[in-house]
């Protein structure tokens, strides 16, 4: 499968392992509630870790383990709540988090470039086809009016 991150069209490396689903090898993420319960199990494993948050989760539940964290993945249930947009402008601008951020589940493209300011550098789309117009909706504007993370 494959994700735009960072500007390009990349092969993806991570999945996603859900709370019942053994922990396996790799590039792997897991919810909130998985890394609250088995968190220095993952923090033990040599490979990356990333947590996956929904739009009722709080960022202040991993702000203290971000060093540890490769990988946060923002997973929307519903393109029309805006909640995880507020998550992002958390992790970048009060936590400073330097990892990626990633837009997964039902998103619409047109939102992409309104992520992309708010500190979202990698986006996961449902439907892969969809990813060249997904990439140029980044650059649909080339003024902004308000300051953002971007």
């Amino acid at each position: 499968m494959q994700i735009i991150k960072d500007r390009q069209i990349i092969d993806d490396n991570w999945t996603f392992v859900s709370n019942d689903a053994e922990l396996e090898a790799g590039n792997i993420s897991v919810s909130l509630t998985r890394w609250k319960n088995d968190k220095q199990q993952l923090l033990n494993s040599k490979d990356n870790i990333g947590v996956r948050i929904g739009p009722s989760d709080s960022v202040d539940d991993i702000g203290a383990d971000l060093n540890d964290i490769s990988l946060i993945e923002l997973d929307f249930p519903v393109f029309t709540d805006g909640r995880l947009f507020s998550h992002a402008w958390l992790l970048r601008g009060r936590y400073n988090y330097q990892g990626e951020i990633r837009a997964t589940g039902h998103f619409m493209p047109d939102q992409i470039f309104y992520l992309s300011r708010v500190g979202v550098n990698a986006f996961n789309l449902e439907n892969t086809q969809d990813l060249p117009v997904a990439l140029a909706t980044l650059n649909d504007f080339t003024v902004n009016y308000q300051k953002s993370i971007d």
